[in-house]
């Protein structure tokens, strides 16, 4: 071997090892990033000299994994957290708080007013249960309209961010393609776009394609286009008001509806989604049961035209927005409106003992007692027997569709912590799914410390014999220059 071909070599080596140092120490300072992966420098050997190539370590099947479960865990949180928010409405069932605690509430105030018909005090104690229940279906409803326009709020920040994101990709999958065109280091680009899609999964679920030149396409769980040689516009209206019966907007892309029912293809997974479920579903059909629930009390407690056969019945002690006609079944908005009657409420100007008499309505044919007689207490018990009695529930708010009015507010409660309890157990399950994928993940392409200091001390090994045949090569060439003087 001629001098100048081992100083060469010992040269390449150094700059080779140099290449090599660079990647462990950018391994060990990636060491803590959850989305790096570690990069591995390997040396080709051809007719010129050495070179390192950099490559990174990857797995796209635990990737795709990992991104995967992480849009089904954010969907399935947010649920939780909705139903969790409504469960307010429910509060510790040994508070009372609740409606159903509200209803057996005036169920007892009834009885103790029927015990003592003659007693204001009692008369008024059963028109303030009364209005402890209407308040309680109106701060529900606030509630759960509040959840409704959170949840909008939600998904209008989610399209935000999904909009920023593919903005951030596209300048990622540039940077790739042009690393790939001109052979250089890629690793820290691709590991930038990757970081970009673990964020994206959380919003809405998505799969990817990568093609010629390390080019990347991005779809969404549904199938439609988000990023193909560019990013594909995603919109949603946002409501600035939500009320029972208002009707959220959907999300689109590239014009076409991913979301609710009147979506061919809807989005499956992501934080969308699950805001979309809060909002449309789960909200809805609760404040489904508080109407039915506000529509059985109306209709328990309603007065009858006793003068006929076929008397109409006309609200009695609660009313509500449209009263005194009785509400129609599945009516929409009751629990909102929902009150006391004027003519019973003494805060108001109003009798109390007109709970007892009848007649909140005009018309001797809606008093029961035109005697005030004091002992009365046959329209008392008759009203306590409505609330135990079964009357019809819309079958779309997931209520016994007949029951009474007392089962029908357990049950509410029931279906509340029922569905609370199976998201919960979904988003435990979701989550040991992501842990486990993500474990899995990081042990294929994650950075171990220890490996990555073994490999420094190869390479100051390697270091030290390269500098050592320089230093032999210079002594050499100043031996020879010394002999040619």
């Amino acid at each position: 071997m001629g001098l100048s071909v081992a100083l060469n070599t010992a040269r390449g080596s150094l700059l080779a090892n140099g290449t090599q140092t660079d990647v462990v120490s950018r391994n060990v300072a990636g060491t803590s990033d959850p989305s790096y992966s570690r990069k591995v420098a390997s040396l080709v050997t051809t007719d010129g000299p050495v070179r390192v190539v950099v490559d990174r370590a990857g797995n796209t099947a635990l990737f795709d994994r990992m991104i995967g479960s992480t849009s089904e865990l954010a969907g399935r949180t947010v649920v939780l957290g909705g139903l969790s928010t409504l469960e307010q409405t429910v509060g510790d069932t040994d508070a009372g708080r609740s409606v159903a605690a509200k209803v057996g509430a005036l169920n007892v105030a009834l009885g103790n007013a029927a015990n003592q018909p003659s007693d204001i005090n009692l008369a008024k104690g059963a028109v303030a249960a009364a209005k402890d229940l209407a308040q309680a279906l109106n701060q529900a409803t606030t509630k759960t309209q509040g959840v409704r326009a959170t949840a909008d709020i939600e998904i209008d920040n989610a399209v935000k961010t999904i909009n920023d994101l593919l903005a951030q990709f596209d300048k990622a999958n540039q940077a790739v393609l042009s690393g790939t065109a001109r052979g250089g280091d890629i690793s820290d680009a691709l590991d930038n776009r990757d970081k970009i899609l673990a964020k994206l999964s959380q919003e809405l679920g998505v799969s990817t394609v990568v093609r010629a030149n390390n080019d990347m396409a991005i779809y969404a769980d549904n199938g439609s286009p988000l990023y193909e040689r560019g990013a594909r516009s995603v919109t949603f209206e946002p409501i600035a008001g939500y009320g029972p019966g208002t009707v959220g907007n959907a999300v689109f892309i590239d014009g076409v509806r991913v979301t609710g029912k009147g979506s061919l293809m809807p989005l499956q997974a992501g934080r969308i989604v699950g805001q979309m479920t809060v909002r449309d579903e789960i909200a809805v059909t609760y404040q489904g049961q508080l109407d039915a629930i506000a529509r059985g009390a109306i209709t328990a407690f309603s007065e009858t035209d006793r003068t006929s056969a076929a008397g109409t019945a006309l609200a009695g002690l609660l009313t509500y927005a449209g009263g005194p006609a009785l509400p129609a079944l599945g009516a929409v908005g009751l629990a909102g409106t929902i009150r006391v009657n004027a003519a019973a409420d003494p805060e108001r100007g109003g009798n109390p003992f007109t709970l007892r008499d009848g007649g909140m309505n005009a018309g001797t044919q809606y008093q029961y007692n035109p005697a005030n007689a004091a002992s009365f207490s046959d329209h008392l018990r008759a009203l306590q027997a409505a609330v135990r009695a079964d009357q019809a529930f819309p079958a779309a708010s997931e209520l016994p569709t007949a029951t009474s009015l007392l089962t029908a507010a357990e049950s509410s409660v029931s279906w509340l912590e029922a569905t609370r309890k199976a998201a919960s157990v979904q988003v435990d399950n979701e989550a040991a799914f992501l842990s486990s994928a993500s474990t899995a993940l990081s042990n294929a392409t994650g950075v171990n410390r220890d490996d990555e200091v073994a490999t420094m001390l190869q390479l100051e090994k390697s270091y030290a014999a390269s500098a050592k045949l320089i230093a032999t090569v210079n002594a050499m060439l100043q031996s020879l220059l010394d002999a040619v003087r």
